[in-house]
């Protein structure tokens, strides 16, 4: 059977094999997602997971409190790292967000607990058999966006939220045709 063919070369192969599309409660792996997500704006998804190594050593393991301390003089030494994407307003942004998650998590207990109330705590499975199937951003994706950027996350566009979503599970958007279909199914 055919896969989904964005994902057709490494290192998406990989990644579209055993990660996209498998749901995800582990407050470190959602805010590693938003992040990645929010620096892929603009470039290609194989630019980000080329560099994914690179982000997790740059962002301590995705430890949200200790990327909440990271200084001024942190986002210089970032600036200059080229294992992420060397972009001051993206670096930034990580660092607001984690902030902003640790007040969510105050808040609403976690991160998993605030971004899947969303979708009421299940994942959506969709039915597509093309890409063009597939939209760039749905009512859904519109809500977490505005309720995200209300509450301090920046880089977090409904078109973002909506690849988040796919990338950890809240919506299945493996194609019907694609043996992932399947198995994304069945970890709902």
């Amino acid at each position: 059977m055919p896969i989904c063919p964005w994902a057709e070369h490494e290192p998406g192969r990989t990644y579209h094999d055993n990660e996209w599309g498998v749901p995800v409660h582990d407050d470190r792996v959602l805010f590693e997602f938003i992040t990645l997500e929010g620096a892929q704006a603009g470039l290609s998804w194989n630019t980000i997971l080329n560099r994914r190594a690179g982000y997790r050593e740059a962002f301590c393991m995705w430890d949200i409190d200790k990327i909440a301390r990271l200084t001024t003089r942190s986002v210089d030494r970032l600036v200059k790292d080229p294992g992420i994407i060397r972009h001051r307003g993206k670096i930034e942004s990580t660092i607001g967000n984690a902030k902003a998650a640790l007040r969510v998590i105050e808040t609403h207990g976690s991160l998993d607990a605030y971004l899947w109330r969303f979708v009421d705590g299940r994942p959506i499975t969709n039915r597509r058999q093309s890409m063009a199937q597939v939209p760039a951003k749905t009512p859904i994706s519109d809500a977490m966006s505005r309720q995200l950027k209300k509450d301090g996350f920046k880089f977090v566009g409904s078109t973002i939220c909506y690849a988040f979503m796919q990338a950890v599970g809240m919506v299945n958007d493996h194609l019907t045709t694609c043996p992932r279909w399947k198995v994304c199914r069945r970890d709902a």
